[in-house]
């Protein structure tokens, strides 16, 4: 299990993660973009977030660091910008979390199934801390 640091843009998250990743000369990041997502006809996708950062992430001498940017129309607020992302391949666990730091929170996603996940879902716990919880499947884990 991980916990990471996740930290939101306001639509210039490839120039920080690419200005990052030459600082701390890790890999080249690979970018998953809000356009990359499987189309919703009930949600159709504005052309403005097409190219948008939706997730990346860089290992900075063993430690993740996550990024994305604000899909347009949310709020960006600097300074609320950074959540925790709990990721652990033990779905029980994932769901007790969930669970405990909803309580007296408010929940941002319900808990489900998303097209990366097999498991996620966001909180905002009584403390005011932004949570991510995430099933790693091993992949381009959040």
């Amino acid at each position: 299990m991980s916990v990471d640091v996740y930290l939101v843009f306001n639509g210039n998250c490839r120039e920080a993660v690419e200005f990052y990743a030459k600082v701390f000369k890790t890999e080249a990041p690979r970018i998953m973009t809000f356009g990359d997502s499987p189309p919703n006809p009930d949600y159709p996708l504005p052309e403005e977030a097409k190219e948008l950062v939706m997730h990346t992430r860089l290992n900075i001498d063993g430690s993740n660091l996550m990024f994305s940017d604000t899909f347009p129309g949310q709020p960006f607020v600097a300074g609320n910008n950074i959540t925790l992302a709990l990721i652990s391949k033990n779905m029980d666990d994932l769901k007790s979390w969930y669970e405990q730091l909803k309580d007296g929170g408010t929940v941002g996603m319900e808990l489900q199934e998303t097209f990366w996940s097999k498991l996620y879902g966001q909180v905002t716990d009584k403390f005011g801390i932004h949570w991510q919880i995430n099933y790693d499947n091993g992949e381009m884990a959040m």
